[in-house]
């Protein structure tokens, strides 16, 4: 059976089982989230032959931001809701040019290119394949403007400006927790997971992973939201906020 089929019939059945079992009742919980956010600089030293990559410069938003690599909702198995076999496949083929696209608006479009370097390459469109069509809003429209929301709000903390004045040298996971309990409340620095990449003598930060829990949109509580997450695992205990080009 074609791996498509058998996730699609795994879903299936665990659905089946779900109700038979009585577990239907979680469903009705409150929405959990994971929002990933790249260092886009860390990213691309392995990667310099992408665009967004071979494109990037000092002056540009990702030097010094925080970018959007997806809002996922949970759990992970989530993926791909009513989306064709033809699609799946075109994703997991990494064909991400070729994938269906539901145009957005052009000002969420002109944000999105900055704050995702990675649609340069596609990322947008396996973003919403595999998780913005089990978001619960309308369309990539909400679901884009709902992960930007999170992201922005990210870049306008002490987290972010943390890493912007740390360009070039070590940061602990300690630091980097303290700063978004400043930012966030007490306590959410416990929600994020630190993600690092070695690349020859050195371990770079490459990605922060943030719960979320409660459906998100204009006016929400991004605080709010960290503080309802379960605490998760820390991740890398440091890493270098690398600066923009091959170190």
């Amino acid at each position: 059976m074609p791996r498509v089929k058998l996730r699609q019939g795994l879903v299936a059945l665990a659905a089946l089982l779900a109700g038979a079992f009585g577990y239907q009742q979680l469903a009705a919980g409150p929405a959990e989230y994971v929002l990933a956010v790249s260092w886009q600089p860390a990213f691309c030293e392995t990667k310099l032959r992408l665009p967004e990559c071979c494109s990037q410069t000092a002056e540009r938003f990702d030097a010094t931001n925080f970018t959007l690599h997806g809002l996922w909702p949970q759990p992970r198995s989530r993926a791909y809701c009513g989306v064709g076999d033809d699609a799946i496949r075109l994703d997991e083929q990494s064909r991400w040019r070729d994938l269906p696209w539901e145009r957005l608006d052009d000002g969420v479009w002109r944000r999105l290119q900055e704050a995702m370097p990675g649609t340069r390459s596609g990322l947008h469109k396996h973003e919403w394949i595999k998780h913005g069509t089990c978001y619960d809003g309308s369309g990539a429209q909400e679901y884009f403007e709902d992960s930007l929301l999170v992201l922005d709000a990210l870049n306008r903390s002490a987290v972010r400006d943390l890493f912007a004045g740390s360009i070039g040298r070590e940061v602990t996971g300690d630091e980097i927790r303290a700063k978004f309990d400043e930012s966030f409340g007490p306590g959410a620095g416990d929600r994020v997971r630190i993600s690092c990449k070695d690349d020859g003598a050195r371990r770079l930060i490459v990605e922060l992973t943030i719960g979320l829990v409660s459906k998100i949109g204009p006016g929400s509580d991004v605080a709010a939201h960290i503080g309802q997450a379960d605490p998760t695992d820390p991740g890398c205990p440091a890493g270098i906020v690398d600066p923009v080009g091959n170190q």
